[in-house]
């Protein structure tokens, strides 16, 4: 049986990401949407530090990719401007882009119950003999479920972490719905040992194939009930919101809300190239509101169904694809690393064949930025992806719009007219919000608070906290004119409140990189203390210095 290690156990990433809710609720990151009527599932609001927080990464994207974006693989500077396109577009657009015929799940409902999942996040136990050979023992029971032998237990989940997770906190119950004699001994990733009897038994954790799902669903248990015999056969859900413009109520009113923002830039690709001084290469970035009805939205606000994104589509000559490709692939895994990404939790993944979008076939290569999320773990959930388009969409707008020729790209150094490549970074602001929470949690029992969020200061939604140590003897005058002129440049809070150590707990919660607080020693020499939050050292500086001071530990 394969060995895990404690960060990587099941229950470990469960009460680690139950926790990080609860600090999420508590201290004001993320709110459940419309919580005081029961909530509404797969939507989330971002509180005081949360909107701070999502703010910071967003700010920091614009600013290093679109203001100063990093010199080309030939060292020149990229030309990169902004857009701000429409949530509701015309839905020509959709059928162009094949959004409106083609932006499809598999679904499944159970008759029964009446709730319905996603046939590709169904995963099942499948049990055999344990023999002590676990490679051997793993290999056998593989070699059945490809075989198409059906699970003893079905479970709804995005990656067989979250799989091996749901089992374990769920398995008794499921076992004893089942009327299933087993009990579980251990868990670790995949590998699920059982027990019946006394005689060990290993699982494997696997999804259940589509194809078995199509062809006999009958035999599969539901993931609602355990029961066999009441899924349907999976078909095609299109996840993009149907919504009507104007006062009539028709075919010909309906619209959608976008399901991704990269349509309204290629559709405004030629305005771009008519107004403004752009030449190949460059980039057209967008950063906005996205709709996508998930069937079912899990995991916090990793899976939603109103969602963030931080776009880039860059027009190139079809020949530079492979090196543009390898550019924006490359930078865009060190910037997640520049803003506090910096464990082994991030990795760089580039897609098999079978993976690939219809637009990128032909194309130079799709990778994926992912990130080690305590419910995806020991496996990895996408933050990025990065993707060459080919030239497929300026192609579909330039049929479906009438245009055709017009929308190509006249190259003047070429004298050659043709419709670029893109290479298309897209990234997650909410999943890279929640990415940086995850990173930034850590238990500590040493401190007040028992805990610390230790957020990159680039990131950190409060950058100082300014503590008069007591509410009198002219300390609060001397913090609040401190604040007053802090606060012109940075996101800065002063707090009279409650004891120091409270206060410190409060702002170790929130992620506050530094700690001023105003003493007795202030009155007579001007200097104060500075307490670092992540290594809780403290020094003292001067009063007129601590400008110069968060100037230096807060620049990127």
């Amino acid at each position: 049986m394969a060995s895990h290690t404690p960060e990587h156990a099941a229950g470990n990433t469960s009460s680690k990401m139950d926790k990080l809710t609860a600090l999420c609720r508590r201290r004001g990151f993320i709110f459940q949407s419309s919580e005081i009527y029961g909530g509404i599932n797969g939507f989330w609001d971002y509180g005081p530090l949360g909107v701070e927080l999502k703010r910071n990464l967003k700010d920091a994207w614009w600013q290093d990719i679109v203001r100063c974006a990093p010199p080309g693989p030939d060292g020149q500077p990229i030309d990169m401007v902004g857009l701000d396109c429409t949530i509701i577009m015309n839905r020509k657009v959709w059928e162009a882009s094949g959004h409106a015929s083609g932006f499809n799940d598999p679904m499944v409902d159970d008759r029964e119950s009446k709730q319905r999942f996603r046939a590709d996040q169904l995963f099942g136990l499948y049990a055999g003999p344990h023999t002590g050979n676990s490679a051997a023992d793993r290999a056998a029971v593989l070699a059945a479920v490809a075989g198409g032998i059906a699970p003893i237990i079905s479970i709804i989940a995005s990656t067989g972490g979250e799989a091996a997770e749901v089992l374990e906190r769920q398995g008794k119950k499921l076992f004893k719905e089942r009327n299933v004699p087993l009990q579980i001994s251990e868990i670790a990733a995949e590998f699920v040992l059982l027990k019946e009897r006394g005689e060990p038994r290993l699982g494997v954790l696997a999804a259940v194939p589509i194809d078995v799902l199509r062809g006999r669903p009958l035999e599969i248990p539901s993931p609602f009930t355990q029961k066999t015999g009441v899924l349907t056969e999976p078909r095609q859900f299109n996840l993009m919101f149907q919504t009507h413009t104007g006062a009539v109520q028709d075919d010909s009113s309906m619209a959608y809300l976008r399901p991704e923002t990269a349509q309204g830039i290629f559709a405004n690709f030629r305005n771009v190239t008519d107004t403004s001084r752009v030449k190949i290469p460059f980039g057209i970035a967008q950063i906005g509101k996205a709709f996508r009805n998930e069937v079912t939205p899990r995991n916090f606000t990793f899976r939603s169904r109103e969602f963030e994104q931080m776009e880039i589509e860059f027009f190139i000559h079809p020949e530079q694809a492979a090196e543009w490709y390898r550019f924006w692939r490359d930078v865009r895994f060190k910037w997640w690393q520049s803003i506090g990404l910096t464990s082994a939790n991030l990795q760089l993944r580039e897609h098999d064949r079978d993976e690939l979008a219809h637009y990128a076939r032909e194309g130079a290569g799709t990778s994926d930025i992912e990130y080690r999320f305590p419910f995806t773990a020991p496996g990895f959930g996408e933050l990025e992806g990065v993707a060459h388009r080919t030239d497929f969409d300026l192609r579909q707008h330039a049929q479906f719009s009438g245009l055709g020729d017009k929308l190509k790209y006249f190259d003047q150094q070429r004298n050659e007219r043709y419709f670029p490549h893109v290479i298309e970074p897209s990234a997650g602001a909410d999943r890279g919000t929640l990415a940086i929470l995850c990173e930034a949690y850590q238990d500590d029992p040493g401190r007040p608070s028992g805990v610390v969020m230790k957020f990159h200061p680039r990131m950190a939604p409060i950058k100082a906290a300014i503590f008069p140590l007591v509410d009198k003897d002219g300390m609060p005058e001397i913090a609040g004119n401190i604040y007053n002129d802090l606060r012109k440049t940075w996101n800065v809070e002063m707090d009279v409140k409650q004891n120091i150590g409270k206060r410190y707990a409060r702002m170790d919660e929130a992620g506050t990189p530094y700690c001023f607080t105003v003493d007795t020693q202030t009155l007579s020499d001007q200097t104060l203390t500075v307490r670092h939050r992540d290594t809780l050292a403290q020094e003292r500086i001067n009063v007129a210095e601590i400008r110069n001071f968060l100037s230096k530990k807060l620049e990127p």
